[in-house]
């Protein structure tokens, strides 16, 4: 795919490579090693969408303002949190609705970079900052109609991103004012979260849990397969050669090793250009919504489907998703297919808790072992996190590397990455300082409120270079005695360079 015919320039980037907006270029790679396809958005289910959050229904009362002002103009104003996801979408243009429709644009469906290519909100929570994309600076052509622009919109109290405020519109149509609009929602948003906050904000209920059915992250791991050790070049191996066969492969290990990224990988190797879904195990009360959404796709040629968590399916449902299968592979013997049977695969925690029915199904099984007895994966893997954060390779000093490596990592591959993505997005030079006390400190009692803060006080001051033990005593009043005494109950590890 080539987009280097583009001049377009984003408003908030006029850093160009051959005339191309830097930021728009690096979304570009991202996408293509994100594996999303070029020629249309593959759509990325959330299930229901029952958000009742101080953001949710202060950004549904601004964008309600924003629609009655706008009237019948054909754009489409959007309300996303976090993950990209459609909470709320409105607009005059019945047409206009209809086609956003047709590429997924809609509540519940995920329009994150990582899925539904480079767009403008998605390139907006990315980058954490305003973005205008138009026509045919999208990934995928399917978008090449619209121009989108975003704005995030982050905590008035703690600065955390919550969504963004995103308006589409037809690429033909002037789009001068659409930042601006976008800009403007998004600060009265914030605005009107902070005016409300403590009076207006109700305890929000649990949200309930969401089923994800998307082409799977290839990452952790893309692009690091070189670089990780024996335990994961052999079960990689195998997956391929098994999936080659048509064999039903069935990933087990703990929950972050990095499952379903083995699994997409394998079949990547093997399809190129093939679509890959992921279907993350539903609640029991979507499982039929969950089977009728992604199970058509079973026995369609080119398409490989991962099954994330059937550990945590019903019985009923796994019988029902055995019986898909064995039609499927039916419909797939019977036309002939070069790859004998369907191209599926599962995940699970333990494969003594895989329902009988799916269990029976399983024709070669591979055990993920979890991160602490993979310690040569830990830096490559780091690395490869904090490019992915930044777009460019950052660098890691000795004592931050020491840190990385000695820690036990219980969240495994996916602790890690939220680890090092926090200290990317701060620096290009991550020092142990940057990294989560979590990372110096082993797992323990639950501590108050003043214990933890006084743990991260210490691990604050002992992590700067070059600081001793007396100094450290003296910013913080304590002894040098106490200092020692707490470091110790803590049980902190700050390494030196």
């Amino acid at each position: 795919m080539s987009h280097n015919h583009l001049t377009h320039h984003t408003p908030v980037d006029c850093t160009c490579v051959d005339g191309v907006p830097a930021r728009l270029r690096a979304s570009w790679l991202r996408s293509e090693e994100y594996g999303v396809p070029a020629d249309e958005v593959q759509p990325v289910f959330s299930g229901r969408v029952e958000e009742t959050s101080l953001f949710h229904r202060c950004g549904s009362e601004v964008l309600a303002d924003l629609h009655r002002t706008l009237g019948g103009e054909p754009v489409g104003l959007m309300l996303t949190d976090a993950d990209g996801v459609v909470l709320e979408r409105r607009s005059g243009d019945e047409r206009l609705l209809r086609e956003l429709d047709a590429v997924h644009l809609a509540p519940g469906f995920s329009y994150a970079e990582r899925e539904a290519g480079t767009n403008g909100l998605g390139l907006a929570l990315a980058d954490r900052m305003p973005t205008v994309v138009r026509a045919e600076e999208h990934y995928s052509h399917s978008l090449a109609a619209y121009t989108c622009a975003a704005t995030p919109v982050q905590d008035p109290r703690t600065g955390h991103l919550l969504g963004a405020v995103n308006l589409t519109t037809w690429s033909r149509e002037r789009s001068d004012l659409l930042l601006a609009l976008s800009q403007s929602a998004a600060a009265t948003t914030s605005a009107l979260m902070l005016a409300r906050a403590g009076s207006d904000e109700a305890p929000s209920p649990a949200r309930s849990p969401l089923f994800r059915v998307t082409a799977p992250r290839l990452e952790p791991g893309a692009g690091t397969l070189a670089d990780l050790g024996g335990a994961w070049a052999e079960a990689s191996a195998r997956a391929v050669s098994a999936l080659r066969d048509g064999r039903i492969v069935t990933a087990v290990g703990e929950n972050g090793v990095g499952r379903a990224t083995l699994l997409a990988q394998a079949e990547r190797q093997l399809s190129p250009r093939g679509r890959i879904l992921a279907a993350s195990a539903p609640a029991a009360t979507d499982v039929e919504a969950w089977l009728d959404l992604w199970s058509p796709e079973l026995a369609k040629p080119h398409t490989s489907i991962v099954v994330c968590g059937v550990d945590t399916l019903p019985a009923w449902a796994a019988e029902r998703l055995r019986d898909l299968v064995l039609s499927a592979r039916a419909t797939a013997a019977a036309r002939g297919d070069g790859r004998t049977g369907v191209a599926l695969s599962m995940t699970a925690e333990r494969f003594e808790d895989v329902p009988a029915a799916l269990a029976g199904l399983v024709e070669t099984l591979l055990e993920l072992p979890p991160l602490r007895e993979r310690p040569s994966d830990v830096l490559p893997l780091a690395r490869h996190a904090a490019w992915r954060a930044r777009g460019r390779e950052v660098v890691f000093t000795p004592s931050a590397e020491r840190a990385l490596s000695d820690h036990a990592w219980p969240g495994n591959v996916t602790e890690l990455v939220a680890a090092v993505r926090s200290a990317a997005t701060r620096t290009d030079l991550v020092d142990v300082r940057h990294l989560p006390t979590s990372v110096l400190t082993p797992a323990g009692p639950r501590l108050s409120r003043i214990e933890a803060f006084e743990r991260d006080e210490l691990v604050r001051v002992l992590s700067r270079s070059g600081t001793s033990m007396q100094e450290a005593a003296d910013e913080l009043g304590m002894s040098r005695a106490t200092v020692y005494r707490k470091v110790s109950r803590y049980g902190i590890r700050v390494p030196k360079t």
